[in-house]
């Protein structure tokens, strides 16, 4: 109960201490006209009061009132989203339980990259190939966007590495220090005019981590550019290098977490433990990527994309050792039509994207981190094509959106060993996945609003192909509906901003993981799942006024139902129809102060309640529940050209014992992965412009 007490007073919240939410801008409120907060999601870049799609938006403010080490906690004050990290850098995200079924990583969520395309053709995000720096804004569409995105039944992430809006020439130094050794520098040049952007930056960030066997190491390069003609067409291109080592410690047993854990993976039934096969990540990854947009004239523009990346994968594990290699490029085409006719506004999309991506995966022996005798050996290709249109038009107060995509999805592999095979083609039978909403606004500033869409997800090239495991492409795409019904927007004067969401999705042929006593994945369809909840946001202004001394003090609370549960799933001898999605928490919390003051100190305080989560699939086995609080407090200052923040704070300042990334259905119920206790960091920033 003293905990749930003191979670109450130290808890999340995205006011930021001297610049205000995205929800609510510095400049939103003057005689009760609210400004402006556009949002790009299905490319109708339009208020987010006006936007008839659950979604979450988070700027570098809000994420930089933690530790600027890590988008995670942001994330997950957000409702029905969920970040998890099993080790430093090893991320899995989810909207709203999509990441249930993913080992690591980003599955069923389509990703872009200012974009970009930046989920490859195999379905996998390597979302930790980003700094913490790369991510200066993001979107998060919480419901299928495959009419317009592509293949997912999770949601889409819309990620900005830079704000053309707001940029100008200058340069940022800044240092992060903390517990477990952490170091994490950042530096930033910007160069050029209005006309011709170019923002380098370099990222390092290390640590010795919080268990045995979880230090990490990563270095960033990065180059974004845009050159703007006169405001008729705009070039841009970005190019990102990434090197990432991360050691694996390996999941715990109940006893084993309760007795110590910080302890890494024993040894166990003649299996090697993970520090002794070094147990890790070396991953090396290369993004380039050209947008080309032009003006045809009032009605008429368009926007090209080229990319290419390529990723270079080295994973010694307890039970193998793997080297695999990714190229993977493509491009999309986006053609856009807007006419007022007479009262009403009319938009037209019509596109397509397509991909190749390509997976050579050698296994072998780990002998105490170090490749041993080949053990298998495959050729993976995935190809991706879908075309899309979207219409929607705005009379009076309505605001009806229609779009519709049309997928192809092709995969072939080939065994080169231990038996050279003949290629395996897999056509997947074409998919269309509509999309319809309505949006009808009550007054200026809140609206209601509805929508269905079909999502659609092929198996992901680790689930089809898991590294070590036997092929199974006899696994087929999940695919379902999802209807949501929401309202939105300002009371109170415009001091209380609140978002309001129900939602319920049926999917078929649900992938479920399963892992072997070695700890190795491999997938089987699990049926169909009914996947209902809820989810809340408010956001409340008490002060805001630059003459007080206190001149700005914020209250934010979010709130996330989930009821999802399997159905008509049958495993062998097993019916687990009924049971809980395992991995995914029926209920989460957040509420949370953030206190400015005239002369620049700040105080954010924050924390996040996490109901139990069921393990498996039996449902006989739980992570218990727990709630964290975090506190940051700073000096922020200004002089001319130049300005610095120095802070320092704590995370988990309850010292819960907690695991953060749990391996659901682990063989030998190995399910625990221990987050880090009670920790302190110390930074300073400074800017000149």
């Amino acid at each position: 109960m003293n905990k749930l007490l003191l979670a109450a007073c130290i808890c999340p919240v995205y006011a930021m201490a001297q610049t205000d939410t995205l929800l609510i801008p510095t400049d939103s409120l003057k005689g009760g006209i609210l400004s402006e907060v556009v949002v790009r999601a299905y490319e109708q870049h339009t208020n987010i009061v006006d936007a008839p799609v659950a979604i979450s938006i988070v700027r570098s403010e809000q994420l930089s009132r933690f530790n600027n080490t890590s988008i995670l906690p942001a994330i997950n004050n957000m409702p029905g989203l969920r970040m998890e990290e099993r080790s430093p850098g090893s991320f899995r995200l989810g909207i709203r339980g999509s990441s249930y079924n993913a080992p690591f990583g980003v599955r069923n969520i389509k990703t872009y990259y200012n974009g970009i395309p930046f989920t490859d053709a195999g379905g996998t995000t390597y979302l930790n190939q980003l700094g913490y720096y790369n991510i200066q804004s993001l979107e998060v569409i919480k419901e299928p966007g495959a009419s317009l995105y592509g293949a997912g039944t999770g949601g889409v992430m819309l990620i900005n590495s830079i704000t053309p809006e707001t940029w100008h020439t200058g340069g940022s130094i800044a240092y992060t220090t903390g517990s477990f050794n952490q170091q994490n520098i950042m530096g930033e040049a910007r160069i050029g005019d209005s006309s011709f952007q170019n923002t380098l930056r370099y990222q390092h960030l290390s640590s010795d981590g919080y268990r045995q066997q979880s230090a990490l190491r990563r270095d960033v390069i990065s180059w974004d550019a845009v050159l703007n003609n006169n405001g008729r067409s705009l070039l841009s291109a970005h190019f990102l290098y990434s090197d990432l080592y991360y050691q694996t410690p390996g999941a715990l047993t109940l006893a084993q977490y309760e007795q110590n854990p910080q302890q890494a993976r024993l040894t166990a039934n003649n299996i090697p433990g993970a520090v002794d096969n070094k147990a890790a990540i070396y991953q090396r990854s290369f993004l380039s990527g050209f947008t080309y947009q032009y003006i045809y004239n009032q009605h008429w523009q368009s926007t090209a994309t080229a990319f290419a990346t390529y990723t270079r994968l080295i994973n010694p594990t307890i039970r193998n050792y793997s080297r695999v290699a990714q190229p993977n490029l493509g491009a999309r085409k986006v053609l856009k039509y807007e006419n007022d006719i007479g009262t009403s506004k009319l938009q037209w999309l019509l596109g397509g994207e397509t991909q190749q991506g390509y997976s050579t995966e050698n296994t072998y022996l780990n002998i105490a981190g170090n490749p041993g005798n080949m053990q298998q050996q495959n050729e993976v290709s995935n190809n991706i094509l879908f075309g899309f249109t979207q219409l929607s038009w705005q009379i009076h107060k309505w605001l009806f959106t229609g779009g519709v995509s049309v997928n192809r999805y092709e995969t072939r592999l080939q065994q080169l060993f231990p038996t050279q095979r003949a290629e395996i083609k897999r056509v997947y039978p074409v998919q269309v996945s509509p999309r319809l909403a309505i949006l009808y606004k009550l007054n200026t500033n809140n609206a209601i609003y509805a929508s269905v869409a079909k999502g659609y997800a092929p198996p992901a090239t680790d689930q089809l192909v898991p590294t070590g495991s036997a092929a199974n492409l006899s696994l087929v795409p999940t695919e379902g509906w999802n209807y949501e019904a929401g309202t939105r927007g300002y009371i109170l004067d415009g001091r209380l901003y609140y978002d309001l969401t129900v939602f319920y999705m049926q999917l078929s042929n649900t992938i479920a993981q399963r892992r072997d006593a070695a700890g190795g994945d491999y997938y089987v369809n699990a049926g169909g799942t009914q996947q209902a909840g809820a989810e809340v946001l408010l956001h409340y202004r008490f002060i805001q006024n630059e003459s007080l001394f206190i001149n700005r003090f914020n209250i934010q609370a979010s709130y996330t139902y989930n009821h999802f549960r399997y159905q008509n799933f049958i495993q062998l001898s097993e019916d687990y129809s009924g049971k809980a999605l395992p991995g995914v928490p029926p209920h989460t919390a957040a509420l949370g102060i953030d206190i400015a003051t005239r002369i620049g100190l700040y105080l954010h305080l924050n924390g996040y309640y996490n109901d139990r989560i069921p393990l498996n699939d039996a449902n006989n086995a739980y992570a218990n529940a727990y709630t964290i609080a975090d506190a940051r407090l700073g000096y922020k200052w200004k002089y001319k050209r130049w300005a610095a923040d120095i802070f320092a704070g704590g995370n988990n300042l309850l010292n819960e014992t907690y695991s953060l990334g749990n391996d659901v259905n682990a063989a030998g119920a190995r399910y625990y992965n221990a987050a880090p206790g009670i920790n302190y960091y110390a930074g300073l920033a400074v800017h000149f412009n």
